[in-house]
């Protein structure tokens, strides 16, 4: 199914990164360092996915919609993510440029896709930030000894993101080293916890896994199996990060695949051992799945690690959160100056501003935490508000997922054929079918209405959200045509060549440097 080809001596790694990448179209001087390793890249992903972030965010709603059962839902959506990251490893093999989606999808569909999918992207992941940020300040309150108010969430958010913001401002090295202590860290929290609560707070055997405890009744299972599966969909995005910081990688083409797919197996563990752990450590289902017990992991940890021992868990949780947030700027950064550069954002002069001295785009960076920041400063305003912008973060990512691998199958069907150093062979479009199939249906569970008594509204906000998102875009593209501007290479810049050479074409296509 894989194909990898041999690894070149080492002493020409460099100069073939800077050829493969002056034939996509960016030879000109000012580069980013290729000082991230292969288990820092694995770092970004795992950080950005992060599965204590994900689990212990959303452990209640899901074991209180569909009890321990939830627990299968990191397997189905770890498996039909790991599709997902396998077009990606193709597509970034292909095409290892600064960005991810924008550059992949416009050398694969064309100029408007790549933008309207940039524009998604870019959305989701301000948002996403955000919300991870948003999520940090109870645990940051607590630790501190603050009570859990909207201003202390508010301010705790905030240190939150500027804190990371600062840490992103030193380079790729400050970026590879921390998101390794993250990893570490978060890996290693996740281990000492679960495993502290199998050893001496387990309730249950295995066998409660496959008991609801009259979860969903009154309805279909499956409704509330679906509902519970949010706490997976929102656990397996991250491993798109590696490729977003292709040209600070050595050997992307062989590297980020790797570690895509590492992202994968390493989070996927980390996700399902800490939720198992907890759901045999829960006293009592019938009191989560009624909301008498309404905060399952800090009660059970806090009984199972006492007072001091609490805090200590916290602290773990809180370098979770940060690092997540790292590892999503870094992401967001890299994808507003790779559209920056190709001069199609408002601002692209400014946001394409590159640091000489530590080889980041530092007004990107600063577009990634002031944002966020204004979207957490805005909850005091309006929570509405707030829960709307926040709904569409992983609406969008999915959105943003499934344009890639939608662009990659319809490019496959005219003859493209991925020459990178990982490649499907056969299996391209059997894989890129069930990932485009896998992530509709990721799409339809998160934005399908289950709660008729809470208003039209309520049930229907991912929806309104996402549907907003894309009009503003759209009307965008329509008024100001940002996708003509700049000449970067595009698949629909060379409509004369044939299907089959049209990857040649496109990276045949003029340079920056030769405007």
């Amino acid at each position: 199914m894989r194909v990898d080809s041999a690894e070149p001596p080492k002493e020409s790694v460099a100069d073939q990164d800077a050829q493969h990448l002056a034939s996509l179209g960016y030879s000109y001087e000012r580069q980013f360092k290729r000082e991230m390793t292969f288990w820092g890249n694995v770092s970004l992903g795992f950080t950005y996915l992060s599965p204590v972030v994900a689990v212990y965010s959303l452990f209640a709603a899901s074991l209180g919609v569909a009890g321990p059962p939830m627990f299968w839902s990191l397997v189905i959506v770890g498996v039909g993510q790991l599709l997902v990251a396998t077009v990606f490893g193709e597509v970034v093999a292909a095409y290892p440029v600064a960005g991810g989606v924008y550059p992949w999808s416009r050398r694969l569909w064309g100029r408007k896709w790549g933008w309207m999918n940039g524009w998604v992207y870019l959305v989701a992941l301000l948002t996403t930030i955000a919300s991870v940020a948003y999520g940090a300040g109870p645990f940051l309150s607590t630790l501190v000894g603050m009570e859990n108010t909207v201003d202390s969430v508010i301010v705790s958010g905030l240190v939150v993101i500027a804190l990371a913001t600062v840490l992103n401002l030193g380079g790729t090295k400050v970026l590879n080293t921390v998101a390794m202590i993250g990893l570490l860290a978060e890996l290693g929290g996740a281990l000492a916890v679960g495993s502290w609560l199998l050893l001496t707070a387990r309730h249950h055997d295995l066998g409660v896994l496959f008991q609801a405890f009259g979860a969903g009744e009154g309805s279909s299972y499956f409704v509330a199996f679906a509902a519970a599966g949010l706490i997976g969909i929102f656990q397996y995005y991250g491993f798109e990060a590696c490729g977003d910081v292709a040209e600070e990688v050595p050997n992307p083409g062989r590297t980020i695949p790797k570690a895509m797919r590492m992202t994968i197996y390493i989070g996927g563990f980390a996700a399902m051992f800490v939720c198992l752990s907890l759901i045999l450590a829960v006293p009592d289902f019938a009191a989560v799945i009624s909301g008498t017990d309404t905060d399952p992991v800090g009660n059970i940890l806090l009984s199972a690690f006492g007072p001091i021992g609490f805090k200590v868990v916290l602290a773990i949780v809180l370098v979770s959160f940060l690092s997540c947030v790292l590892s999503l700027q870094a992401a967001t950064s890299r994808l507003a100056y790779s559209m920056a550069r190709d001069g199609i954002l408002p601002g692209s002069r400014l946001l394409s501003t590159f640091s000489e001295s530590r080889h980041v785009p530092p007004y990107a960076l600063l577009l990634a935490g002031l944002v966020p920041a204004a979207i957490v400063v805005g909850s005091k305003v309006s929570s509405d508000a707030l829960t709307v912008i926040i709904s569409f973060a992983a609406m969008g990512m999915y959105m943003g997922f499934q344009m890639v691998v939608l662009a990659s199958l319809r490019a496959r069907l005219l003859g493209w054929k991925p020459n990178g150093a990982f490649q499907l062979g056969a299996w391209g479009i059997p894989v890129n079918i069930a990932a485009l199939v896998w992530g509709v249906l990721g799409m339809v569970n998160m934005a399908w209405p289950r709660t008729p008594e809470d208003g039209w509204f309520a049930n229907y906000v991912v929806l309104i959200s996402a549907v907003s998102v894309v009009v503003v875009g759209l009307v965008y593209m329509a008024w100001k045509k940002p996708y003509l501007k700049g000449d970067a290479p595009a698949a629909d810049a060379v409509p004369t060549a044939p299907a089959g050479n049209r990857q040649d074409a496109v990276l045949s296509a003029p340079s920056k440097d030769q405007r």
